[in-house]
């Protein structure tokens, strides 16, 4: 069986940041990567709830940008999350990613679809504390991102 693409990724090279995962004709998938892989504290699970709903919020609220968002979720592994959009310039998609960020790590509040159990499966396990950590802590790391910086770093064995 052929090995998918995120697999051939080298997990002992990456480190936090932001990276070009794929283009699928129009669409483009983003790697936002919080975790250096394999190395604990991995996200806790409802620190990632949270700013799977305030994220997604804020990028389906995105004048310009909300009409080409196709997704944003969580990694299985805990280290991050992928973003899916459209049609989008780099430039554009790492801007809004360190304004999502420095916005969740001030987020005051109500979290969207967080108030009731009809909005969500899970609408009791949220951290907006733990999210404004990581989300602040991950801005930082976006501080200087450029388009340059989106490519994975290389392989140890190559």
């Amino acid at each position: 069986m052929e090995k998918i693409a995120s697999f051939t990724i080298d997990h002992d090279v990456l480190t936090p940041g932001l990276y070009l995962s794929r283009v699928d004709g129009d669409i483009t998938t983003y790697d936002l990567r919080f975790v250096k892989p394999n190395v604990p504290p991995y996200l806790p699970n409802p620190v990632m709830h949270t700013i799977e709903h305030l994220f997604a919020t804020l990028a389906r609220n995105e004048t310009g940008l909300k009409e080409r968002v196709i997704y944003f979720g969580p990694m299985g592994c805990r280290t991050g999350f992928y973003f899916l959009v459209r049609d989008s310039r780099h430039e554009e998609v790492i801007g809004f990613v360190r304004r999502a960020m420095e916005q969740i790590a001030r987020w005051e509040g109500v979290i969207p679809g967080a108030e009731h159990s009809w909005e969500c499966g899970n609408y009791r396990e949220h951290d907006l504390a733990g999210a404004r950590t990581w989300a602040a802590s991950y801005a930082k790391v976006l501080a200087d991102w450029t388009p340059e910086c989106l490519v994975y770093p290389k392989a140890t064995n190559e």
